[in-house]
C-alpha cells in the first residue's frame, strides 16, 4: 500500500464520503503503517504472526456481522448490506487451513481484540456507529487488502487456501463497488449530530484496530524474510 497524498480539507459542500475520508485520514494512516503491518508487507513477519492476525480478524468480523444482521432492516445501516462482503465464512476456511480443523480450540482473542469486539457488539444499537465500523473494515479490505493478498501469497507460498479473506469475486468490479459504496454514504440523510457521531466512531474504529495490531506486534516480531 504505497503512500498517497492526504485528502484536502472538507467544506460545507463536500460529499459525506469525502468528509469521512478526510476526518479519518490520520487514524487510517496510523493503522496502515503500523510496524506489524509493515513487517507483514515486507515479508519479515513469521507465518504464525499472519495466522494470529487472521484469528483476530475472525473475532472482529463475527461481532460486526452479527450486529449487521440485527440491523438488516434499519433504514441507515441496512443500506450497507452486501452479502458478498461477508467475511466470516472465508475466515473460517483460512483458519481451517492455517491452524487445522480444531482451530476453534486453538485461537483466542487478544486483550485489544476483546475490547474491539465489545465495542462492535454495542453497534447493534447504533446504526450510525455500525456504518462507521463497516466502512473502516470493509472498504480497507476491498482496497488495500488486494495488495496484501498478493504480498502474503508470495511471502508464505499460499494460493487459494489461507487467502480466502481477501477474495471478493462476488462483488464483480471492485472500483464499481467502491463507487457504489461512496454513493450510499453520500445519500445518507443524517442530522449534523448523527454525522459527527459516525465520523467519531470511525476514528475510534481505526484506533481500536491499531491497538489490535500493537498487541500482535508485541508477540510476533519480524525476523528474516518469510518469502520462500
Amino acid at each position: 500500500m504505497s503512500p498517497t497524498a492526504p485528502p484536502t480539507a472538507a467544506d460545507a459542500d463536500t460529499p459525506f464520503s469525502q468528509r469521512l475520508k478526510t476526518a479519518t485520514w490520520s487514524d487510517h494512516e496510523s493503522a496502515e503503517y503500523h510496524g506489524f503491518t509493515q513487517a507483514l508487507l515486507d515479508g519479515t513477519l513469521p507465518l504464525d504472526g499472519y495466522t494470529a492476525m487472521v484469528a483476530q480478524h475472525y473475532f472482529a468480523y463475527a461481532a460486526l456481522e452479527e450486529a449487521g444482521r440485527a440491523l438488516a432492516d434499519d433504514p441507515v445501516a441496512g443500506r450497507f448490506s452486501y452479502p458478498a462482503l461477508l467475511r466470516v465464512p472465508a475466515l473460517v476456511a483460512d483458519l481451517e487451513h492455517l491452524v487445522g480443523p480444531d482451530w476453534r480450540d486453538r485461537v483466542s482473542p487478544t486483550p485489544a481484540t476483546r475490547t474491539y469486539v465489545a465495542r462492535l457488539q454495542r453497534m447493534a444499537d447504533s446504526p450510525e456507529g455500525f456504518v462507521a465500523h463497516h466502512y473502516t473494515r470493509y472498504m480497507g479490505d476491498v482496497s488495500g487488502g488486494q495488495f496484501i493478498r498478493r504480498v502474503v501469497a508470495q511471502a508464505y507460498g499460499l494460493t487459494g487456501a489461507g487467502l480466502s479473506f481477501y477474495v471478493f469475486d462476488g462483488l464483480g468490479s471492485l472500483p464499481r463497488f467502491r463507487a457504489d459504496y461512496r454513493a450510499r454514504l453520500d445519500s445518507l440523510e443524517l442530522a449534523p449530530e448523527a454525522a459527527e457521531r459516525l465520523i467519531g466512531e470511525a476514528r475510534l474504529a481505526y484506533r481500536l484496530n491499531t491497538e489490535v495490531l500493537a498487541d500482535l506486534g508485541r508477540v510476533h516480531t519480524p525476523g528474516p524474510s518469510a518469502r520462500p
